[in-house]
């Protein structure tokens, strides 16, 4: 989910450490990654070894079809293990708080998105401020350029993006400042298919990140893996769909 051209030799490495220790447990894994257009393919699919989604597609759709792996820590400061929140940003010339964003065009990466759509409604709501225009942009570094180019006044981005924009894209993050960060939720889980253990998926996954060279465990900014219930999932609301134009 953090597939960015920039890490993605990392994120290779990543994968081959991971599918040695699959095979060596005695699992089918394929030899290299697929990265189709549409997610969903790999989701659903019945023979899924492992990917990553969404908490929202989680909750949503695809709980009781995958099983439950774990979930990657990007020790994010401030946040407990395995929990991630969305940053909330502004042009860095607009001096406006976020009720008056708010009530201008917001970009988004995609309805289905628990950092893009789900955590900011919530985090509307909480303030008793309504969003009446969205921007679907289809990607949260889009999102991030259409509010630094005037396309729209606010956007919600997830904060392992946000620091990675700021690694890959100063010029763009630098353009945009940190207005209020969301509440907290578990972050983007690892996934397989329904027939599979997760067990040894886990396993593999743990001996992988800790034999990644410095570098890579640093590109990729993970710090382990950790178990978070289903029911920690499934306890952040569904949002409504989202007002788009």
């Amino acid at each position: 989910m953090y597939d960015r051209a920039e890490i993605r030799p990392a994120t290779d490495r990543f994968w081959a450490a991971i599918r040695d220790r699959l095979r060596a447990a005695g699992l089918d894994a394929p030899d290299a990654l697929e990265r189709p257009d549409d997610p969903w393919d790999i989701w659903q699919a019945p023979d899924l070894v492992l990917a990553q989604t969404c908490g929202l597609p989680y909750r949503s759709r695809l709980h009781g079809w995958v099983n439950l792996v774990g979930t990657p820590d990007y020790g994010l400061e401030g946040l407990a293990p395995g929990h991630y929140c969305s940053v909330i940003v502004a042009r860095a010339d607009d001096p406006r708080g976020f009720a008056n964003l708010a009530g201008g065009t917001v970009a988004i990466n995609e309805p289905g998105s628990q950092s893009g759509w789900a955590a900011l409604q919530a985090h509307a709501a909480a303030q008793d401020v309504e969003i009446t225009r969205v921007r679907v942009t289809g990607g949260h570094a889009a999102s991030a350029g259409a509010v630094a180019g005037g396309l729209a006044d606010l956007a919600a981005l997830d904060a392992v993006t946000w620091r990675l924009l700021a690694l890959h894209e100063a010029a763009l993050a630098t353009r945009l400042r940190v207005v209020e960060r969301t509440a907290p939720t578990p972050g983007l889980p690892l996934i397989t298919g329904h027939a599979q253990d997760p067990a040894p998926v886990f396993s593999a996954v743990a001996g992988a990140i800790v034999a990644l060279a410095p570098a890579d465990r640093a590109a990729l900014g993970l710090k382990g893996i950790v178990r978070i219930p289903a029911e920690a999932y499934l306890a952040v609301p569904i949002p409504p769909d989202p007002p788009t134009f």
